[in-house]
């Protein structure tokens, strides 16, 4: 055998076994995952939607794993401050981020951000929507969507709505309802949803499109006024409360979260992981929690995540652009 020929058996030989390694290496990484505590980040504050869900899950997970799942709340930029933190991860499996309709709401933008929500972040599963409930402070003399709009229309501009930030999902929705209205309020950003769910119970702000976990407690004190739903379907926990679809036709806006890791995670690890989660939302405990926070669970694949945001993105990126929403 001539010694080039010998030299290319060599090297074949020795990139096969070393793929070979590096898979076996990854499948042993993945039996043994996780063996450390797991990070989870989310761009919003502790009280509100997204952490009572991170929470749940995140302490199912830790039981499965018999690791702690650390809930990380790092606030503001629209989430962009997290989704940053977890595209510069190291793609190990130890930090996942929740993401909510916001992500997909920043891509609708066209608006530059310092991470590329697909080229350094790994779908995961999609775990869950919820619809907001509109509701407004008791100084505001509306008590039915008609109301609302007719109030809107003999004072525009004039009321003014809270959200916990600016392309959030309560934002959009309520940029939905003006465009579809045809009416004129004014919109007032917050850093994340409890601190614009205090001023709206101190009559600061007059009006949001709130998470039902955030403001069900005020609704019961009598501190709020519900007027309607964003859902296609009323609410188990208030159930007398009519559809905003009921007056305004084809209405619907649901906030929804999902997981993403950083890019080039371990497909095995991103496998793992899915499957755990879908066992974490349909335990007893996890569906009863959720379900008494109006959460309806919308598991999904990886594949089906990543489906799902581009095709949220198309749809708010409509509404931005209609309701000219400015995006610098």
């Amino acid at each position: 055998m001539s010694p080039i020929k010998n030299r290319f058996g060599e090297t074949l030989i020795h990139t096969v076994l070393c793929g070979s390694l590096t898979v076996l290496a990854t499948q042993v990484a993945a039996q043994s995952y996780p063996s450390q505590p797991v990070r989870w980040i989310l761009g919003f504050p502790a009280g509100g939607s997204s952490d009572i869900l991170t929470r749940t899950i995140g302490m199912k997970l830790g039981e499965l794993w018999g690791q702690s799942v650390i809930i990380d709340n790092r606030p503001g930029a629209s989430g962009v401050i997290a989704n940053a933190a977890v595209a510069k991860a190291p793609p190990d499996g130890y930090t996942m981020l929740l993401m909510s309709i916001t992500f997909a709401n920043l891509i609708a933008t066209g608006k530059k951000t310092p991470y590329d929500p697909f080229g350094d972040l790994e779908s995961v599963a999609q775990l869950a929507a919820v619809p907001n409930v509109l509701s407004v402070h008791p100084s505001l003399p509306v008590k039915s969507v008609k109301d609302l709009i007719s109030t809107a229309k003999s004072r525009p501009g004039q009321i003014n709505y809270g959200t916990g930030g600016t392309l959030t999902g309560p934002h959009l929705a309520t940029e939905l309802f003006k465009l579809l209205t045809k009416t004129d309020m004014l919109h007032v950003s917050y850093k994340g949803t409890p601190p614009a769910v205090i001023d709206l119970v101190a009559g600061r702000v007059q009006m949001m499109m709130a998470l039902t976990p955030v403001v069900a407690p005020h609704l019961k004190a009598n501190r709020l006024r519900a007027i309607a739903v964003s859902s296609s379907k009323r609410i188990a926990e208030l159930p007398d409360l009519p559809l905003i679809a009921d007056t305004v036709p084809g209405y619907e806006a649901l906030n929804w979260y999902g997981v993403m890791m950083p890019k080039q995670t371990p497909r095995t690890i991103i496998t793992k992981v899915n499957a755990d989660i879908g066992r974490a939302l349909a335990a007893p405990d996890v569906v009863q929690r959720l379900a008494d926070a109006s959460f309806q669970v919308t598991f999904s694949t990886p594949e089906g995540l990543t489906q799902f945001i581009r095709k949220e993105a198309d749809t708010w990126k409509r509404v931005i652009t209609e309701a000219k929403i400015p995006v610098d």
